[in-house]
């Protein structure tokens, strides 16, 4: 079943258009009040700093109270945060309200069970299905009170349930800085180090900068004063050209920038370059393995990263395995091959014995400790590999609708599987259809630079005749 609401990491869509909307939200806390809230009848739910945020958390919070769920309020907190404290909030379960990397205008609400983790497909089936039911069911029922109106003495009859309440966590988010604090040796760990960190202008913008200032860390932080429209705006691991002149002008070590709810991380050099998430992934786990701390010498990624990382991890006697695109699936698959580091090209990197997700401060402190380990530059470190040539096209259409169909034509699947043989064995080719965003995907990879430039462009140019 391919569900319409829910991608790869919950749902996400306008704010304040269906599904962003006070009456959705509404409706999926009353929904997930009866079907997961059932034992500690308590739910946690943070957020990141756009301005519809509020909005979302007041509907969210009325649903899950009307229906005796009590709500702990963890304010504006990073989504690494949630999922690793989760397990000790004593709930149910736990609701982020962003949408990561998007601009402010958009939102999103990811779930999150008791252990911390994400839910499966299956679940977003079951979520959706019930949330059809419902909204089918207030339609009728409006339909009718229209007709017969509304009948006063049933509803006087009624017994008034229990009702939830709202409390506010003040201990979270200095408990999750300890955590952080602890992954390093001591609290000088990081004296002498500079550091441009791009807070995004999200939830990470006062956490991340502190605790590397607490580890004795020279911080330069920008893009850290949210004033709930400017997240991402220009900023952060989407918009690095800021982060890039500040490190060169300011002679720093290097600089990391963060997506607006802190799952995602991108590391730029002292010279200003960018080092993608695959390279990071490297050298993390050089780092591991040295220390004994990569679990069964395994990595995991995914199956949009680059060719020449395999070899290179493969090379260096690493055992590495690709999942599905989606941080979920990196997740998933690190448990079944009992890996402690998986991570993204984009950005997302796991590190389980630290986070429950994708976590740009431990990442990052793991990076700190491994580059003053190793001695050189950032520029002279990286990169590790050299990637195949690869063109990664983003096709957006207007509708999540004509995303998905825009791919099913007959002539693009013959395109796609002509240039996938033109390519040859050694060689990637992906059109895929986002799960956060209507946009497909175009992944181009192999080892003739010039034909992976035709064959993308040719195939970005088919696919584009359906865009709507």
């Amino acid at each position: 079943m391919v569900n319409k609401l829910f991608g790869t990491d919950g749902v996400r869509g306008v704010a304040n258009l269906y599904p962003m909307n006070t009456s959705f939200a509404f409706n999926l806390a009353e929904v997930l009040s009866s079907l997961v809230c059932k034992d500690k009848k308590r739910v946690a739910i943070g957020k990141d700093t756009r301005v519809s945020g509020d909005m979302l958390e007041a509907a969210l919070s009325a649903g899950f109270t009307a229906n005796g769920v009590t709500v702990v309020s963890l304010g504006v907190v990073p989504t690494p945060l949630v999922t690793l404290k989760t397990p000790s909030l004593d709930v149910d379960m736990a609701l982020m309200i962003t949408a990561s990397h998007n601009p402010y205008h958009d939102n999103g609400i990811k779930l999150i069970d008791k252990h911390g983790n994400k839910f499966s497909d299956k679940f977003y089936a079951e979520i959706e299905g019930l949330l059809a039911n419902k909204e089918q069911k207030n339609n009728n029922d409006t339909d009718n009170n229209k007709n017969n109106g509304n009948n006063n003495n049933e509803q006087q009859n009624k017994s008034p349930s229990p009702l939830g309440v709202i409390i506010k966590d003040e201990n979270v988010v200095e408990d999750y800085i300890q955590n952080m604090r602890d992954i390093a040796p001591n609290y000088k760990a990081f004296e002498g180090l500079r550091i441009v960190i791009d807070c995004a202008n999200g939830a990470y913008h006062y956490i991340f900068p502190q605790t590397f200032k607490d580890l004795g860390a020279g911080v330069i932080a920008i893009n850290n004063t949210p004033d709930g429209y400017n997240i991402n705006k220009n900023c952060g691991s989407q918009h690095t050209e800021q982060l890039s002149e500040t490190v060169k002008g300011a002679h720093a070590h290097f600089g990391v920038a963060v997506d607006g709810d802190g799952d995602r991380i991108i590391l730029v050099d002292n010279d200003g370059k960018v080092i993608d998430g695959d390279q990071l992934l490297c050298f993390l786990a050089q780092y591991l393995k040295k220390h004994e701390k990569l679990k069964n010498n395994t990595v995991i990624s995914t199956e949009w990263s680059n060719l020449g990382m395999g070899k290179y991890l493969e090379e260096k006697g690493f055992n590495y395995y690709k999942s599905k695109v989606g941080e979920r699936y990196v997740i998933d698959l690190m448990k079944e091959k009992e890996s402690s580091l998986g991570g993204e090209l984009v950005g997302h990197i796991v590190l389980s014995d630290y986070a429950k997700s994708g976590d740009a401060l431990a990442t990052a402190i793991i990076l700190a400790l491994a580059y003053l380990e190793d001695g050189r530059s950032m520029s002279e470190i990286f990169p590790l590999f050299t990637p195949y040539p690869c063109i990664i096209e983003n096709i957006r259409f207007s509708t999540k609708d004509y995303m998905s169909e825009s791919v099913e034509h007959n002539d693009v699947k013959e395109a796609l599987t002509q240039a996938k043989a033109a390519l040859g064995a050694d060689s990637n080719l992906i059109a895929r259809k986002s799960g956060t965003e209507p946009v497909i995907k175009l992944r181009v990879e192999g080892k003739d630079e010039s034909l992976v430039k035709k064959l993308a462009g040719e195939l970005k140019e088919l696919i584009l005749k359906y865009q709507k």
